[in-house]
């Protein structure tokens, strides 16, 4: 018993927040900071800044998923939900899409948005924590996070959390930045982050630091191996990934055993 105690007394290890170390209740609260202050221009400021190709690449993400009319799809960090647009549509009336994140800002947003679009019958929204999902094991036939586990604390739980949410067979899809294959498109990568996007927050968000963190948040995510290995860790099976725009952004892709 002591020995519990002294090892829940332990401070836990610091975390990255951008090219920071901060304890992980620093960052949990500063990601959630971020995101509130950028929720109702965080679509705009994504077009902006991949002048649109974001949306691309997502779209090749929820064709990845394969999901089928009827099916229980959960979209983590799903902020805004132009995911969840896309899957609601693919799923049909006898399906269903949550959206789910931890972030109330993001998730009002993606609220008003589904209901303008005239999404509402089947679709769930839920606030929740991908390090520890609000859901019954084996609940959803897939799942998908994209750009989000970057800024989740402790993205093996997040990861583990997933996996366990999924039936036996079900799909699950990691759409995050990456690490950039071409040298040369590295450098110019590095230039744009560093420069411009601290300056389109500025101009279009009012907020430089927070896409400051976002270059940084980028860099410090784990490499398509290491994301690779982390999922296979987790428990998933099956696992590949591959590349967009020569690495600027990697799909992986596993299965719950």
């Amino acid at each position: 018993m002591n020995a519990e105690r002294d090892a829940a007394a332990e401070p836990k290890a610091a975390v990255d927040f951008g090219f920071q170390q901060v304890s992980p209740e620093e960052k949990t609260r500063r990601v959630r900071d971020v995101f509130a202050s950028v929720a109702t221009r965080y679509d705009l400021m994504n077009d902006l800044m991949s002048l649109g190709v974001h949306r691309l690449w997502k779209r090749l993400a929820v064709g990845a998923l394969h999901a089928r009319p009827g099916e229980r799809i959960l979209d983590v960090a799903g902020g805004t939900g132009d995911l969840t647009r896309l899957l609601a549509r693919r799923v049909g009336p006898s399906g269903c899409v949550t959206l789910s994140d931890i972030n109330g800002s993001m998730l009002a947003v993606g609220r008003d948005r589904l209901l303008d679009a005239g999404i509402a019958g089947n679709v769930a929204i839920v606030q929740g924590n991908a390090e520890a999902l609000p859901f019954a094991d084996q609940s959803f036939d897939a799942g998908i996070i994209a750009f989000g586990l970057r800024n989740v604390t402790d993205k093996e739980a997040a990861l583990r959390s997933c996996c366990r949410v999924l039936r036996p067979g079900g799909r699950f899809i990691v759409l995050e930045f990456s690490r950039v294959v071409l040298p040369l498109l590295a450098r110019l990568y590095d230039r744009y982050s560093f420069s411009m996007l601290p300056r389109l927050g500025a101009w279009v968000a009012g907020d430089a630091p927070s896409y400051q963190y976002l270059a940084e948040s980028i860099r410090r995510h784990p490499d398509q191996e290491t994301l690779l290995g982390m999922m296979r860790a987790a428990g998933f099976d099956r696992c590949d990934y591959f590349n967009f725009s020569g690495g600027i952004v990697a799909l992986h892709r596993g299965y719950r055993p």
